[in-house]
This record gives C-alpha cells, sequence and structure tokens, in this order.
C-alpha cells in the first residue's frame, strides 16, 4: 500500500491570502467530485458512503478552520493537514459512529494535500498481478473500487467490523481481515493465506495448511452458486437468515441473494445528514418502499440508535466524556420523545399500507423498565410486534424478565462483546478483545437463547457475529431462532447450517463455552463440528452396511 503523503510545514506561505484561499477551494472541489464520481461508479453502499465523504470535505465548520489558519498566514496544505487532524481528533474521542468515521477524514485531508500539491493521493498499488493488499487501513474510495482480479484479500492492522474498510468489504464479498496487528510483520512477496472466517492470516503456510485452503475455497465458491433455499439444519429445523440493511435501496439485492427478510433496518440514515429531524412523511415514505420489497416477510425494524457518540443537532449533542456509556440509544430517545413518537407513528402508516410483517425494536436497552416503556408507547401507536436490542449484560442477565414484556429480542452482539469485555471496538489498540468467540459473550447469549425457550419468544441475533458461517451454528446451538447479516454473508452461513443437526449445534455450542478464551473457543468449536461430522459420517456406513 503507499505510503500516506509526508505532513507539510508550518512555514509562511509566500502567497497572498486570498491566493492561498482560492487554491483551497478549488482542491476541496475537486476531491468532492471525484469522491462522488466515484461513488456513482461503485454503486450501493459505497456510494453512500463517498457522498457522505463527499459532504465531509466541503463542510463549512471545516472551510472556516482551514480559513483562520490561512488568515494567519499559513500555506493551504498545512492549513488543510492542522484543520482536519483538529477535527479527527474530535471525532476520535467521541468514540462510536464518529468515531469510526475519523478515518474517513484523513483520507480527504490527504487527497486534498495531494491536489494542492499537485501529486497522486495514496492509493491502491498495481504490482501487475494478482496479490494480497496489506495496509494500516484502506479508504472508502479505494475500498469501492477494488480491482477484484486483482486483489485478493485484503488485511489492515486497524479499523474494527464497523469501520467503512469492513462494512464495503463484506458489501463487495472481498476476503477480509480487518484490526491485525501482526499484519504488521508482513512482507512484499511473502505467501499468506488469509481465511476471513476464522480472522487469521498464515504466513509462509506448508503444502497441506494450502490444499485445505483451496479446498475451504472451492467450498465457499460451490455454496455461493448451489440454489437459493430458506435457512434451515440439516434435521430441517428452520432458521431464517434475514438482512442487515442500512437503506431500502439495498432491498432488491438482499433478496436476489437470498434473504428471507430483515433482521435489522437502521433507521439512522435518515437522521444522521439532517440539521432537523425527519418528518412523519418523510419517513413514512421511506419505511414504506422498505416494506414493500418484503410482501409477507418479517421486517424488523430499530428505531433510531443515536445520541452522544452519533451527535445529532435535534436530539443530543451535549459533549460527554464516554459517550459510548452515555445518553445514546433509547435513553437519547426518552429525552426527546416528540423524535421517537413521530417515528413509531411514520412506521405504524407504513405498516398499514404494506402486507409486509413489521417488528420494531429498540435499541440499548439496559433495564425491565425500558422494556415496558418501549413496547407500551410502541402498542399505543399500534405497532403489533415490539422487542428490544440485547446489547449490555444487564439486559442479557435479565432476558427472562424483559421478554416477559417484549415481544422479541434482537441481540446485537458488536456492543454486546464491547461492553461485556470493556473494549472499545474501534479502537485497533485493543481489537483482540472484541471478539464475539470469547466464552464470557457466548455465555450471555446462551442466557438470552433460554429465556427465548422458556418464554417461547424469538432470539434473533443482527451483529456481525451471525456472519461467521461456524459461529452460526453456535449461536443457533446457544438458542438464536434467527441470523442476519450482511447479504453477501448468506450463502456462506446457509451452507455451514445444512451441514449440521440441531443436536450437532448444541454440542458444539457447549464445547466453545467450555474454553477459556476466544482463540481455544473457536479451535474447540471447530474439532466439535469435525468430530460430529465424523460420528454423522460412521452413522450413515453403518446403516448402508445393514442394508
Amino acid at each position: 500500500m503507499a505510503e500516506p503523503l509526508p505532513p507539510p510545514s508550518d512555514a509562511p506561505s509566500t502567497l497572498s491570502v486570498d491566493d492561498e484561499k482560492a487554491r483551497v477551494t478549488d482542491a476541496v472541489a475537486a476531491v468532492a467530485r471525484e469522491l462522488e464520481q466515484r461513488g456513482a461508479q461503485a454503486g450501493g453502499a459505497a456510494q453512500d458512503v463517498l457522498e457522505a465523504q463527499a459532504m465531509m470535505a466541503e463542510d463549512p465548520s471545516l472551510a472556516d478552520e482551514v480559513d483562520t489558519r490561512l488568515a494567519q498566514g499559513k500555506t493551504g496544505e498545512f492549513a488543510v493537514f492542522d484543520a482536519f487532524a483538529s477535527f479527527r481528533d474530535q471525532l476520535s474521542a467521541m468514540g462510536g459512529y464518529l468515531g469510526e468515521r475519523a478515518a474517513d477524514l484523513d483520507d480527504v485531508a490527504q487527497r486534498v494535500i495531494a491536489r494542492l500539491r499537485g501529486v497522486a493521493a495514496p492509493g491502491v498499488p498495481d504490482p501487475g498481478h494478482p496479490f494480497v493488499l496489506v495496509a494500516k487501513d484502506l479508504a472508502p474510495a479505494d475500498t469501492a473500487l477494488l480491482d477484484l482480479d486483482k486483489v485478493l484479500a485484503l488485511v489492515t492492522t486497524e479499523g474494527g467490523p464497523t469501520s467503512h474498510t469492513a462494512i464495503l468489504a463484506r458489501e463487495k464479498s472481498i476476503v477480509a481481515v480487518v484490526g491485525t496487528v501482526e499484519a504488521k510483520g508482513l512482507r512484499d512477496g511473502q505467501m499468506v493465506i488469509v481465511d476471513a472466517a476464522a480472522g487469521v492470516v498464515t504466513t509462509d503456510p506448508t503444502p497441506d495448511e494450502l490444499e485445505r485452503a483451496q479446498n475451504r475455497a472451492a467450498a465457499r465458491a460451490a455454496a455461493a452458486t448451489a440454489p437459493l433455499t430458506d435457512g434451515a439444519l440439516a434435521d430441517g429445523t428452520p432458521v431464517p437468515l434475514l438482512a442487515n440493511l442500512g437503506n431500502a435501496d439495498a432491498a432488491a439485492e438482499a433478496v436476489t441473494l437470498g434473504a428471507e427478510g430483515v433482521g435489522l433496518f437502521r433507521t439512522e440514515f435518515l437522521f444522521l445528514s439532517a440539521n432537523q429531524a425527519p418528518t412523519v412523511e418523510q419517513q413514512r415514505e421511506a419505511y414504506t418502499k422498505l416494506l414493500a420489497a418484503f410482501p409477507g416477510k418479517k421486517v424488523v425494524v430499530r428505531v433510531l440508535d443515536a445520541g452522544a457518540d452519533k451527535p445529532l443537532p435535534f436530539l443530543n449533542d451535549a459533549h460527554e466524556e464516554n459517550p459510548a456509556l452515555g445518553l445514546r440509544g433509547l435513553r437519547a430517545l426518552r429525552a426527546s420523545e416528540d423524535i421517537l413518537r413521530e417515528q413509531l407513528t411514520a412506521l405504524a402508516e407504513a405498516d398499514a399500507a404494506t402486507s409486509a410483517d413489521l417488528w420494531v425494536m429498540a435499541p440499548m436497552v439496559s433495564t425491565v423498565e425500558e422494556t415496558q416503556y418501549f413496547v407500551d408507547l410502541a402498542r399505543d401507536y399500534g405497532v403489533k410486534t415490539a422487542g428490544v436490542m440485547v446489547e449490555v449484560p444487564s439486559s442479557a442477565l435479565l432476558a427472562d424478565r424483559i421478554l416477559a414484556h417484549a415481544d422479541f429480542a434482537s441481540i446485537g452482539t458488536n456492543d454486546l462483546t464491547q461492553y461485556t469485555l470493556a473494549a472499545d471496538r474501534l479502537l485497533g489498540s485493543v481489537a483482540t478483545f472484541q471478539d464475539p468467540w470469547h466464552p464470557a459473550v457466548l455465555r450471555l447469549i446462551g442466557e438470552v437463547g433460554d429465556a427465548g425457550r422458556a418464554t417461547g419468544k424469538p432470539v434473533g441475533i443482527c451483529g456481525e457475529a451471525a456472519a461467521d458461517p461456524l459461529l452460526a451454528v453456535v449461536l443457533v446451538g446457544l438458542g438464536a431462532t434467527s441470523l442476519s447479516m450482511a447479504p453477501t454473508a448468506l450463502a456462506d452461513v446457509r451452507a455451514s447450517l445444512l451441514q449440521h443437526t440441531l443436536e450437532d449445534a448444541r454440542d458444539i455450542a457447549e464445547a466453545a463455552l467450555a474454553a477459556d478464551s476466544a482463540t481455544s473457543a473457536r479451535t474447540a468449536a471447530q474439532e466439535a463440528s469435525t468430530r460430529r461430522a465424523a460420528l454423522a459420517a460412521a452413522n450413515t456406513t453403518d446403516e448402508g452396511a445393514q442394508q
């Protein structure tokens, strides 16, 4: 990966302030248009990401900061570098969604500075042959347009499961391992195996390791081209496979890839780029478009998940020292209840206008009282199926009491892992802790699964864990009744479930729970899976001999 541009000098400019301002204005506009063009070329989620970057480049607040530095006699290059760095540090300190956008801001700054210098922006190299791309992180503009005939896999030392690099890699079905510090030791020309399912990069593999990797790749390719069927285990136990979506425009592709419905529809896209809350009419239009794409199918919509980590001027933009533990999710909505009431109104009206099976859930619920509040309010507005997200340990431990009031629970494994292991999911320095395979996380998921069975209530998974083919089997063994993921992961998970019975899944889950670490839990699950497969094969052979 090309190295970042060296930081500009703080030497005074030899040009007038007006001349420097004109240079910066032209460079920023050119970069914004280039990002928009790349987004239009890429389409899908990439277009949304790159258009957001273009808006970021031309943010009036950033422009004011740049102008302040130009007025002090700085060069355009330094003014951009320093102003963008200041904003980046503010975003990083906020954490959460906006903390993850700090890397995007760095990329915009690099592109503007390169334009000012008249040089090419740092980007993806082209060695003239297929290769594994290794980088500190990858800009969305580069990820969106990767040549998949050349880039065999992507490995980064920074980022997390919610970074734009990870999101776009999943959408484009790029084999990727993000946030692995071991990648710093990789060198040009070295042979590696990138196993995205296991999150492992194997260096200098043996012939046996290469053969196994090739067999896994062939099996994955076969699964991707297999006829679409509803999600189910080998014994016929149904496990609906649903899609995580961020906007209604992605619905058609999700259906094409085999989604049986929607397990998580994030409504934030309607709010995050607005200076005021969208109207009931605007929301109803968007929700109706989504629901109409899934006639007769389950569609789970999450009400606005925002707050201090995603500050909105009309919701809550107060500074908090630790926003991940602050006024976010349902807490923020309760503080601005009119926004929640308007959202429930729009959802109920969209539901009445379509034939989809609408389920609505609240984010970041941590108490039984919060559950009662949301479910009662949703019912007042005509929502027939109201549930909660389980993302913090308290709601997992009280799942039986929560499900006494809620119609369903959906486990967000990204946040549940973060809060269980006290490891910010956006920090590369603690990325090794951000692993849903950890037995502590699995035990909490099992608590929710047990509560679901006891109360007869559905328990879904909508975090990144559901997209891991083997972990998906474990989650079903722990009591998950449906799995929701990025649509591109559906084929792999469908194939994995078909290899195991419910008894297998429970046995594999028990093996993972008995481990002491995330790594050993994954290994134990893999060994249990292999053992169950061998047992099934032996039973099949015995039955054939008896006949």
